[in-house]
């Protein structure tokens, strides 16, 4: 694939002045898809940077663990199970990123005899579907040594590039066939950026820089190493899109990209509760009750079995959502001028009259400004949203050193979710509930551990 290999890294890696990637950028990327020895659906990650892909990986499997299967006991699976949801979520993930079946997803994996552990492979042949390439590696390791997440320490950026084989598959049934069959591909060295690239090739790069909002800007930052908003938007919801707002905007006569419709799982950010941005509904209620959490510079996962949580919205969720769409500074209040454009958005009664009547009782000191919670109390007052007072939820973070004991395992708790504010259940204020205060103002944690669980 060297015809595509300038293509591929421009979009990923940019073009850094200093000429090339930094070694140190590139090895914390080179580890595959590992899970954790302490908890059997949860994958390691052993440096800062592909948060940006294993979170929302993360995501998917746990959807794919909680919500696909017939077993109760989702947290001792065996290793079978683990095999077939990595390779079902990696599968959706890259179903999801194709934009257009017709043309075929693409698989990237090691050219026939240049894995980085060729020596522990056994050379079963692999059929390829792509006329006129090379033989890919067989992902067939032989019993003795299986491939370390960190293996090949010597393997370049260039190096790298110089051996890799794309094939492209044409069905579903095909594609997750040939994902299976890649199984320890994706678990040993580099099996993230594989897949990554996996996902870019079978997105097709100009719609990804379609859908870009500034296409200097690399996937992944080449002085830092984090994955953009752009990476995670796309594995999220496959379209590489750089905001979280609900659908378009217009700005200075520039069209920016939001999120177009539900997503699967959903993303919450710190940078809101820090009024740098506002994530949508379409992000912030997705159809599984599991969210990826962002920090400022890291990537884990807050998750639920509780159902309730992702219900149909309400009467009054959705007020707040509308009210909320008026509102873009999020300020809590509207100018009286649009309260007519807000009921009628509703289906209210939106007679003149009535509006002025409206107008006068929430606004009752002529401010000029309607106030978000007067206007939910007149209009939807007493709205049950469904979700129970209390529920069990789960924290996860890859990085061995933000866990307790450097062991990656789940941390568990119970959310309180309130309708108001209560002095009397008040846990506590870190990173964590801050985040979540972004989609339940009111909630409170209670966790299991001694600390409340990190962000970073």
């Amino acid at each position: 694939m060297s015809e595509l290999n300038k293509e591929v890294v421009d979009l990923v890696w940019g073009r850094p002045s200093s000429g090339g990637v930094s070694a140190s950028i590139f090895r914390r990327w080179t580890q595959g898809f590992v899970f954790s020895e302490n908890e059997r659906s949860a994958l390691e990650q052993f440096e800062g940077g592909p948060c940006a892909v294993i979170a929302p990986v993360q995501a998917f499997l746990l959807k794919s663990i909680l919500f696909n299967r017939e077993s109760s006991d989702w947290r001792h699976i065996s290793e079978e199970e683990q095999k077939a949801a990595l390779c079902s979520t990696l599968s959706e993930i890259l179903e999801s990123a194709c934009s257009s079946p017709s043309t075929g997803y693409c698989l990237v994996s090691w050219a026939k005899g240049q894995s980085p552990h060729t020596s522990t492979h056994t050379n079963t042949q692999t059929q390829s579907q792509t006329q006129g390439m090379p033989e890919p590696e067989s992902s067939q390791p032989s019993q003795e040594q299986q491939p370390t997440a960190l293996a090949a320490e010597d393997l370049g950026f260039e190096r790298f590039h110089s051996v890799l084989h794309k094939r492209t598959v044409l069905s579903v049934s095909d594609l997750r066939e040939e994902v299976l069959s890649l199984y320890h591909t994706w678990g040993g060295c580099c099996g993230v950026l594989l897949f990554l690239y996996s996902v870019i090739l079978t997105k097709g790069i100009e719609n990804i820089r379609n859908e870009i909002q500034d296409t200097m800007e690399p996937l992944i930052d080449p002085v830092h190493g984090h994955g953009s908003q752009s990476l995670v938007n796309l594995f999220v919801t496959g379209h590489a899109v750089s905001n979280v707002w609900d659908g378009d905007r217009e700005c200075s006569g520039m069209k920016l990209h939001g999120i177009h419709k539900q997503a699967s799982v959903g993303f919450l950010t710190l940078m809101e509760s820090l009024r740098y941005c506002k994530v949508g509904a379409f992000l912030k209620s997705p159809k599984f009750p599991i969210w990826i959490l962002g920090s400022e510079t890291h990537l884990s996962v807050f998750f639920a079995k509780e159902m309730s949580l992702v219900g149909p919205e309400s009467p009054s969720e959705q007020a707040r959502r509308v009210f909320q769409s008026f509102d873009p500074e999020d300020n809590g209040f509207i100018p009286e001028s649009l309260l007519e454009d807000v009921m009628k958005a509703l289906d209210l009664v939106s007679e003149p009259d009535y509006v002025s009547l409206m107008k006068s009782k929430l606004d009752p000191e002529s401010l000029g400004i309607i106030l978000l919670g007067p206007f939910l109390l007149e209009f939807f007052p007493d709205q049950d949203s469904g979700i129970p007072d209390s529920f069990p939820v789960y924290h996860y973070n890859g990085l061995k050193q933000s866990n307790h004991n450097e062991k990656v395992e789940y941390v568990e708790g119970t959310a309180l979710v309130l309708g108001f504010e209560d002095p009397m259940v008040r846990t506590d204020d870190t990173p964590v509930k801050r985040c979540l205060q972004t989609k339940w103002p009111y909630i409170e944690l209670l966790w299991t551990t001694d600390r409340s669980p990190s962000l970073n």
